[in-house]
């Protein structure tokens, strides 16, 4: 892994993203999304992460974050961890998930090729975490998470979005998560 791609300095916020194995557009149905929103609020209150942006696209996840408490990759690790699981066990139990089968023989294929997994695999091992270093650094990447959705042909505006922070940018909408703003 690039020298780039550490988790060099606890105090310090940073942009990560992580992605379902084969970019699997698992995110197109709500309860997956909803999952990963539950985990983060979870992580927010228990964990001492600290989420300054966050978009969730079809495939993958963006976060601006930062840790007052535990290790952010222990925060990752654990957050990644738990949603694999609990999507995965959606997956299987969801009567009316067209995809399932095909999906759950992606997520098995893939888990065989990591000796580090029981069955399956759901995550991308890495996470791309980049150390925010400066205001401009930051923007650019506050933007990028915002306008994914916009990008993507999701939403004509980035806080019509339900699954992102740009709802919170606005001054006027609370988001799902608690976030703190970067200002």
């Amino acid at each position: 892994m690039s020298r780039n791609y550490k988790i060099r300095d606890q105090s310090k916020l940073y942009f990560v993203s992580f992605a379902v194995v084969n970019w699997i557009d698992v995110f197109v149905r709500r309860e997956y999304k909803d999952i990963v929103v539950e985990s983060l609020k979870y992580c927010i209150n228990h964990k001492g992460l600290e989420v300054y942006a966050w978009c969730i696209m079809s495939s993958h996840v963006h976060l601006i974050i930062g840790s007052n408490n535990q290790p952010i990759e222990a925060i990752l690790r654990d957050l990644k961890r738990h949603t694999s699981k609990t999507i995965l066990k959606t997956i299987e139990e969801h009567n009316q998930e067209s995809r399932q089968e095909w999906m759950l023989w992606m997520f098995r294929r893939a888990g065989s090729r990591n000796p580090k997994n029981e069955t399956y695999q759901f995550w991308q091992q890495h996470n791309h975490p980049i150390e925010l270093t400066n205001n401009q650094i930051m923007q650019q990447r506050l933007d990028y998470v915002h306008q994914n959705p916009v990008e993507a042909g999701f939403v004509e505006e980035p806080w019509e979005y339900l699954y992102s922070s740009a709802k919170d940018y606005t001054g006027h909408h609370k988001g799902l998560i608690d976030i703190i703003l970067i200002e």
